[in-house]
C-alpha cells in the first residue's frame, strides 16, 4: 500500500488464501492507515534503538533546562547505547513484550561482567573473554572519538582470568528502569499500545554500604601524617596534604564526590548553634540539587589549612584544586587509593576496592552509631529516610543496648 502524501510503501501480509477475506482485511488495513494519518499516529513502528535515540534527545533537553544533571544524562546514554542496544536495539518496539522484559536479568547476568566479587563469581570461556575485550575496545574507541580524537580502533587483549564477578542485581534493576522508561516514551509517542508498559522489576538484595570502623578511621588518621612526611618533593607534599584534609572533610560532612568537587570558597560560612558553639555551614551542590550542610568547627579548620596552601582562593574558586590552582577533577583519586593501601584499608569487608564514596558511608554509619535521628541525617546528607535505613541501618546494637532494652523487666529466674 502506498502511503498518501509520502514516497513510501507499507507491505502487510494478509495471511489468507481466500480472496474475499483478503479483500476485507485489505480494506481494514487501508482504514487503519487513514486513521493513523488523521490522528498523527506513526505509520511504521521504529526499532528500540531509534526510540532510544529520541528518548536521549528528550533527556538532553531536560539536562539543559536543569531538570536532571548532565551526569544522569550520560549514565542513561551509556545504558541505552550499551547493554540495552545489545539486547533489543534491533527489535521493533511493538514486538517487545513480557518475554523480552522478563528475560533481561538472565541475559544480562550471562552476557555481562560485574565490578566486585561480593555479588558472586562465575567462570567464562575463552570466546566470552574475547567478546568482553572486543566490547571494551569498542567502548574506548567510541569515547576517544567523541572527544574529537582521530585514531585507529583501540585493541584490548582479553584477560587471562576466567573467573569474573557477576553483574549485581542493583545494576540490573537500574538498567531495567531505563528500559521501562524508553518503553513509556514509546507509548507516549503512540509507537506502541499502553499494555506494553513494564513497571515490575526484579527484587534486589540489600547491599550494605562499605564504611570504616572506628578503629580503621583512627588508623587512617595516624597513618596519614606519616604518609605526608614520606613525600619526597614539594609538589607531592602539597597534594598529599590537601588530599588528606579532603578525606577528613568528607568523613565529617558526608559530602558526595560531586559535592566536594563543586564546593567553592563562597559556599563556606561560619555560624553558631543554639548553645553558642562554633560550627560551619556549607552550601553544597550535586546530582542537580543543592542544600545546606552543618559541620563541626574542625571542618572549618581543615578548610582553612587548604586555603593557606591554595593558589585559588577567590570566592568563586573551587576549594579542591591542583598545586597550580586548576580544579581537581579526580579529587586526588590515585592519592586516596595510595593512602588507603598504605593504611591497609584499600579493600573493604566485601573484598571490593574502597573509593572516595566510602567516606560518605562512614559518616552516615558514625552518625547513626551516635544516635542521630534518621530523618535529620537524611536531610543533612540529601537523601531519603528509606535509603538511610536500608543502606546504613547497621548501628552498633551493643552500644545502644540501654535504649533497646529500655522498659524490660529483669529476669525473674536465674
Amino acid at each position: 500500500m502506498k502511503i498518501p502524501n509520502a514516497d513510501r510503501y507499507k507491505t502487510v501480509s494478509l495471511e489468507t488464501p481466500d480472496i474475499d477475506v483478503a479483500r476485507e482485511r485489505a480494506l481494514e488495513h487501508d482504514a487503519d492507515i487513514r486513521l493513523r494519518m488523521k490522528y498523527d499516529i506513526p505509520m511504521f513502528t521504529p526499532l528500540f534503538r531509534e526510540v532510544g535515540r529520541k528518548y536521549l534527545v528528550a533527556q538532553e533537553a531536560r539536562a539543559l533546562r536543569g531538570e536532571i544533571s548532565t551526569a544522569r544524562h550520560s549514565k542513561v546514554r551509556a545504558i541505552i547505547e550499551g547493554a540495552l542496544d545489545r539486547y533489543v536495539g534491533s527489535t521493533h518496539v511493538h514486538l517487545i513484550g513480557d518475554e523480552f522484559w522478563g528475560g533481561y536479568p538472565a541475559w544480562r547476568r550471562y552476557e555481562g561482567a560485574g565490578r566486585i566479587k561480593c555479588n558472586g563469581v562465575r567462570e567464562i570461556t575463552d570466546g566470552m573473554a574475547q567478546a568482553f575485550a572486543d566490547r571494551e575496545a569498542e567502548r574506548r574507541t567510541k569515547v576517544r572519538r567523541t572527544l574529537g580524537a582521530r585514531l585507529r580502533p583501540i585493541e584490548v587483549k582479553p584477560s587471562k582470568d576466567r573467573i569474573i564477578p557477576i553483574i549485581s542485581d542493583s545494576t540490573i534493576r537500574i538498567e531495567m528502569s531505563i528500559f521501562g522508561a524508553v518503553m513509556k516514551y514509546a507509548i507516549k509517542k503512540n509507537y506502541v499500545s499502553s499494555n506494553q508498559r513494564f513497571d515490575n522489576r526484579p527484587k534486589v538484595k540489600t547491599v550494605r554500604r562499605d564504611a570504616f570502623t572506628a578503629m580503621e578511621y583512627r588508623n587512617l588518621n595516624s597513618v596519614g601524617s606519616d604518609w605526608i612526611a614520606e613525600a619526597d618533593n614539594p609538589s607531592s607534599i602539597w597534594h598529599r596534604t590537601v588530599a588528606y584534609h579532603m578525606i577528613l572533610i568528607a568523613c565529617n560532612t558526608g559530602l558526595r564526590p560531586a559535592e566536594l568537587r563543586n564546593l567553592r570558597w563562597r559556599d563556606i560560612m561560619a555560624a553558631k548553634d543554639c548553645e553558642g558553639r562554633d560550627l560551619v555551614v556549607l552550601f553544597v551542590q550535586g546530582k542537580g540539587k543543592s542544600r545546606k550542610v552543618v559541620a563541626p568547627k574542625t571542618v572549618g579548620d581543615y578548610l582553612e589549612r587548604i586555603r593557606i596552601l591554595s593558589k585559588a582562593t577567590e570566592s568563586i574558586d573551587v576549594v579542591f584544586t591542583s598545586i597550580t590552582g586548576k580544579p581537581a577533577k579526580t579529587l586526588y583519586n590515585s592519592l586516596v587509593a595510595d593512602l588507603l593501601k598504605r593504611a591497609g584499608l584499600r579493600e573493604g569487608m566485601h573484598g571490593e576496592p574502597r573509593t572516595i564514596y566510602c567516606f560518605r558511608h562512614s559518616y552516615a554509619t558514625f552518625r547513626l552509631d551516635q544516635g542521630v535521628d534518621a530523618y535529620l541525617l537524611a536531610d543533612q546528607m540529601g537523601t531519603s529516610v528509606h535509603m538511610i535505613e536500608s543502606r546504613y541501618g547497621h548501628v552498633d546494637i551493643v552500644k545502644h543496648a540501654d535504649r533497646i532494652l529500655h522498659g524490660m523487666a529483669p529476669a525473674l529466674v536465674e
